[in-house]
């Protein structure tokens, strides 16, 4: 599992091209709190937003994952911990007064970096 990226996939350098074209200016793969443990993909300190970029398979997308046919015991424990671990970051950064922005892989880089880019500037 080493040769899986945690950070500099192809989407999310995708997302981040668009946006520095945009004229957005952001971290990358940053704790959004201190002492949290978790790391967002794109980070914008000052508008309190947090963005994910979360892959299909590690995730669970509803459209593309597919179940392990294999150790089906650990990778749903896996899984499983996966998304409670994304609900718990998200609701934590929520309550500290973050926006959270979760998107796919599979979803377009431009619809996804329109709505990141409102949101920063406040016109979502």
């Amino acid at each position: 599992m080493r040769g899986n990226r945690g950070r500099d996939t192809r989407p999310e350098k995708r997302l981040r091209s668009l946006l520095y074209k945009a004229g957005l200016r952001y971290r990358v793969d940053a704790e959004p709190l201190k002492g949290l443990g978790r790391r967002a993909d794109v980070v914008f300190v000052k508008a309190r937003v947090a963005v994910f970029v979360d892959g299909c398979f590690w995730h669970v997308c509803p459209e593309h994952h597919r179940a392990a046919t294999r150790n089906t015991e650990f990778w749903q424990k896996k899984f499983g911990d996966n998304q409670r671990r994304d609900a718990e970051t998200t609701c934590v950064l929520t309550e500290a007064g973050w926006t959270v922005i979760r998107a796919w892989e599979h979803e377009p880089p431009d619809e996804v970096a329109r709505h990141v880019i409102a949101t920063v500037r406040g016109t979502a």
